[in-house]
Formats: structure tokens, sequence, C-alpha cells
């Protein structure tokens, strides 16, 4: 017997029944040259499905929607060699006996054009707002300063083109044979900076901060039919400002996840720095302990599983932690119900083998934040 037996119990979302709990979060690599998956990507994801984990949600998958992603290695998911790669990371993942699912993203505020290195266009911010000026951020002055630039806010026309886009992604990955769909609609990007209030200062039918999430929810939904998941991700934290709040009580958070739930959304990923941390005031429960109490779904915990908590300040990669077995505290909220999936993020990308380590009641690899920097 493990110390995480009571996370080997299989789980149903619609079609799919996952063989256990845990999951492999996404993470962005940027090892797809001009957006195009390589073998090394396909070996990546396989070595991980190989050890048995429950799913793989890949890295951001940057929509066919010309602001989406500022990095040209980043993955994207249209054009013929793009979806040849693609189809070999999933037969790669489907060959160890694992399953995969893309997670759709639209960088939203956060694209920036000298990154692009396009020399024109604007990022998609819904009020044309990148976010706080005082807010606290890990990357470099220099970038903050151009993206702090307002840029006009988002036409109907921009909003009818990326909602199209997200349908298309959906088709096209769909053609590919995975086994759901995630949305990145956290940490500033697109789908959160619409719902988001510093960011959303819409006086019309967008103003309502969940109208757009639930508008590429519905698009997807109609383009998948209703045998295949969708797992969204949200987060209280943002880029631009970790110390943001998507919501300040119980009843807004329900305000903002209750729309989206009804217009399909089967699993809500809830990203958070560390999640043993409480959300609310009053209450032990964490973000996806709220999730699932607030919308009735099924609801993912993920931040710090197996690392210690942060020890420097807010950053997006925090090379401070440790490895540690955090696994107690973990197993404590999930037998209590309050929450359904477990996903691991950097203890995977430290180890390959972690899944199995746990399940062997191993001692886990040191922490090595090089291996962050590394596709093995």
């Amino acid at each position: 017997m493990s110390a995480i037996d009571p996370l080997l119990t299989p789980f149903a979302l619609r079609g799919l029944t996952l063989p256990n709990r845990v999951v492999m979060a996404p993470m962005t690599r940027y090892r797809s040259p001009l957006g195009v998956p390589t073998d090394e990507v396909a070996s990546y994801y396989g070595r991980r499905a190989a050890t048995g984990l429950g799913a793989i949600l890949t890295e951001g998958v940057a929509l066919p929607h010309y602001a989406a992603a500022d990095h040209p290695d980043i993955p994207r998911i249209d054009g013929v060699e793009v979806l040849d790669g693609w189809r070999k990371v999933i037969g790669a993942v489907h060959d160890a006996g694992g399953r995969i699912i893309p997670q759709l993203w639209h960088q939203g505020p956060m694209w920036n054009v000298e990154y692009a290195g396009t020399g024109t266009g604007n990022p998609m911010r819904p009020s044309g707002i990148w976010g706080p000026a005082d807010g606290i951020i890990s990357f470099r002055e220099e970038g903050r300063v151009q993206s702090l630039t307002s840029v006009p806010q988002m036409t109907d026309s921009d909003i009818a083109d990326i909602i199209a886009a997200y349908r298309q992604a959906a088709r096209n990955a769909m053609s590919m044979g995975v086994d759901g769909i995630a949305i990145h609609g956290a940490h500033g990007y697109l789908i959160d900076s619409f719902l988001w209030d510093y960011t959303n200062r819409r006086d019309d039918q967008w103003g309502d901060r969940a109208a757009f999430g639930v508008a590429v929810v519905r698009a997807i939904r109609a383009e998948i039919g209703e045998d295949m998941p969708i797992v969204l991700r949200f987060s209280q934290f943002k880029m631009q400002d970790y110390r943001a709040m998507l919501a300040s009580t119980p009843d807004t958070l329900g305000e903002l996840l209750g729309p989206l739930a009804d217009a399909g959304v089967d699993l809500f990923d809830a990203s958070q720095r560390y999640f043993d941390t409480p959300i609310f005031e009053g209450s032990p429960l964490n973000l996806a302990g709220w999730a699932k109490k607030l919308t009735g779904k099924a609801s993912m915990t993920v931040g710090g599983v197996a690392l210690d908590k942060a020890k420097g300040k807010a950053q997006h990669i925090d090379a401070s932690q440790q490895s540690v077995n955090n696994l107690p505290l973990l197993i404590e909220r999930f037998e209590k119900g309050e929450f359904d999936l477990v996903a691991v993020g950097r203890a995977i990308l430290n180890d390959p083998d972690w899944f199995g380590k746990a399940q062997r009641d191993e001692p886990f690899l040191p922490f090595d934040p090089a291996n962050l920097e590394r596709l093995a």
C-alpha cells in the first residue's frame, strides 16, 4: 500500500475515464520551433504518460489568431506541419497508454508585439488595459514599460474572430484524436482579463465578466459534442499582479464560475501558488474546493505539490523552492472531498518518473531549477 492509494481510483468526465486522479499540469516549454511540435516534444510527453498518470494537460497551445502567442517556439494548432507534429505527440502518449488534453491559449493583454517580432498589431485587451502600474510582477522591467501602454479596446469583430479561433482550434484538436479540451482562463491572459474587473471595464454585453468565457465554452462545446470533457483553468493571481483577486468573496466567485459551468465546463482547474492555502477567511477550503462547492462540478487542485512554499518574492518560476513530501496534506484534503483531481507540474518536470516514485513511496529527486529549462 502506498501513501497515495486514495488517488489511485478511476474518475469519469463525460465519456472519458481516467485511471487515477493525478494529472500532469500544463507547463510552457518553448520547444516547438515556429509552432511545430518536434519528435523531442513527443518523447517528453510520452515518457511522462508511460508512468501511468491519469492524464496529461499539454502546455498552452496558441489559437489560430495573430496575437495568440508572442514567442515563435510556443506550439500552435493550425497548419499541416503543425498538426502532423501534434499527431506524433498524441500518438506517443496513446502508445504509452495515456490520455492527452491540449490547453487552448490566447495571451490577450500579455501578448507583446516586440517579442512576437511582427512589428505590427495590438494585443487583445477587453478595455485596452494591461494591468495595475504598481502590480507585483516577475518579468523584466523594460518589458513591463512597453506592456503597460494602453491600446484600443477589443471590438466586437475582434471578439467574434477570437471565438471563431477557439472553435477552429477545438475542431483541429478533435481531428487529431485528443481526449478532451482544456482552456487557459487564468493568470491574466485573455479569458481571465474579461473575468477580472480591473481589466474589464466595458459597458456593453462583454462587460458582464463571465460573458466572453461563456461564449468560448459554448463555441467549443458546439464543436466537440457532448461526449468529450472541457477543462477550464482559472486563478486568483495574475501575471500582471500576484496580489490580484479575481473574486474577494465566495459569492462573487460563484457569479463568475456558475455561468461557465452552465455553458459546459466539466472540470475547474484551480491554479494557486500553494494548494494548502485557504482562499477566503473563515474557511479552510482552497481554490479548487470553492470551485467544487459553488458549481457542483468536478475540480482539480494545483500549486506546489511535492514542493515547499516559496521563500523569495512572488514570481512565475520560483527557484527557491525545494522538493518535499507534502502528500499527507494533499491526501487529507482529497479524502475530505475538497477536490477530485490533483495536477502536478514542476515536480513532474523535474523528474519524469515522479508519479512512479510517489506510488512506490520512494524519495523524490531534489528539485533542480535547471530542469525547468530542459525538455527531457
